[in-house]
């Protein structure tokens, strides 16, 4: 049995839930993590209703001890073929006004946590030569934007740090990837703000979860000999 170990699993209509749905239908037992059981238990259910293996493990990302677990807890149900860092809030703030803790909180949880994921996977990858991790990154990965600096640096941090680890891990057949999703998703986030950048989207400026979870089966499905490291979504009339 091959697993999927997928980290940032929140409300079903999310891009975690979603992935963790998406990796189910390829027949793998999907291992759902975050914070909120009750969250990963709806998830888990809806897999299984529909055929599907899938677990949970509430982890905190920036914890080292709980991220050695959830792998340790996957490699007993099978071989970890594919680990996906999907965790990381958007943290607004000018840096005028910011407090070092909330900057800090930002990085453990954006860039630090995807450090202690992704060194987990290549551990249990290693010794078959083989797998797939994928970080989630944004719009900020790659621009900064006033008013985000803490998620700017997060992001750029996550995004440096995942090529750093394709670098490294490539030779040993480890395939890592980024993913820069330059908008705003079409999930349940989104709708749930009032807010005016919710009002005025409509479904052909916001990026879908099927379109999303496309990307990322992609990158699993790559052959070795023509791998990517980044792939960058966005709808059709996205500024950029």
């Amino acid at each position: 049995m091959k697993t999927a170990v997928i980290i940032g699993v929140g409300a079903e209509n999310g891009l975690g839930s979603t992935l963790c749905k998406r990796f189910a239908k390829l027949d793998l037992h999907v291992v759902a993590a975050g914070r909120t059981q009750t969250k990963l238990d709806a998830v888990v259910a809806t897999i299984e209703s529909n055929g599907g293996k899938a677990s949970s493990q509430v982890t905190d990302c920036t914890v080292e001890d709980q991220v050695i677990n959830l792998f340790e807890a996957a490699s007993k149900i099978g071989t970890i073929d594919i680990a996906i860092y999907n965790a990381g809030n958007i943290f607004p703030g000018n840096v005028v006004d910011m407090e070092a803790d909330y900057f800090r909180d930002a990085w453990e949880v954006c860039c630090f946590g995807g450090l202690l994921f992704g060194r987990e996977a290549i551990r249990h990858m290693q010794p078959k030569s083989r797998g797939t991790i994928i970080f989630t990154g944004a719009s900020a990965s790659l621009r900064g934007s006033a008013g985000f600096s803490a998620f700017n640096v997060s992001k750029a941090g996550l995004r440096a740090l995942a090529q750093s680890m394709s670098k490294e891990s490539g030779s040993k057949g480890i395939h890592v990837a980024h993913v820069v999703i330059d908008g705003t998703i079409n999930g349940g986030q989104i709708r749930s703000k009032s807010t005016d950048h919710a009002d005025n989207l409509d479904e052909e400026g916001l990026i879908s979860l099927e379109g999303i979870a496309d990307a990322y089966e992609y990158l699993y499905k790559q052959q070795k000999t023509a791998w990517s490291f980044e792939v960058d979504l966005r709808t059709a009339i996205e500024k950029w």
